[in-house]
């Protein structure tokens, strides 16, 4: 998995990394089981503070996409709870198309959207 983190963004590093390492799952560039680097590897590797990465792994295992393992570090491991997964996008994805409605952006433009990403990711 490659990180390119924009030091000029406005999105905070921790997201940045964040959102990296769930796409790199969705794209399965990072698959179930696999090990990412450990904090200070990734850290020293993409030029970061080893708690920017720790807070964004944190999270990761907070939401269920990564445990931390003393012997093989941070792990990705999928909860595969549907439903709780459905809920969490549902409640973001309200916010996300409130704006998207008071900037004018039509449904049928969403659904093209949604259609275009899950095909960037390979899923019918």
């Amino acid at each position: 998995m490659i990180v390119r983190i924009d030091f000029n963004s406005d999105e905070a590093l921790y997201m940045q990394l964040y959102n990296q390492i769930i796409i790199g799952i969705a794209n399965s560039e990072i698959r179930e089981g696999e090990n990412l680097p450990s904090v200070r590897d990734l850290a020293d590797d993409i030029g970061i503070n080893m708690h920017t990465v720790n807070k964004a792994y944190g999270i990761l295992r907070q939401e269920g996409y990564l445990k931390l393992d003393r012997r093989r570090g941070a792990v990705i491991a999928i909860d595969a709870d549907a439903i709780k997964a459905k809920m969490e996008i549902e409640e973001k994805l309200k916010v996300l198309l409130a704006k998207a409605i008071c900037r004018g952006v039509k449904r049928e433009d969403i659904h093209g959207l949604i259609d275009e990403i899950y095909d960037d990711y390979g899923y019918e």
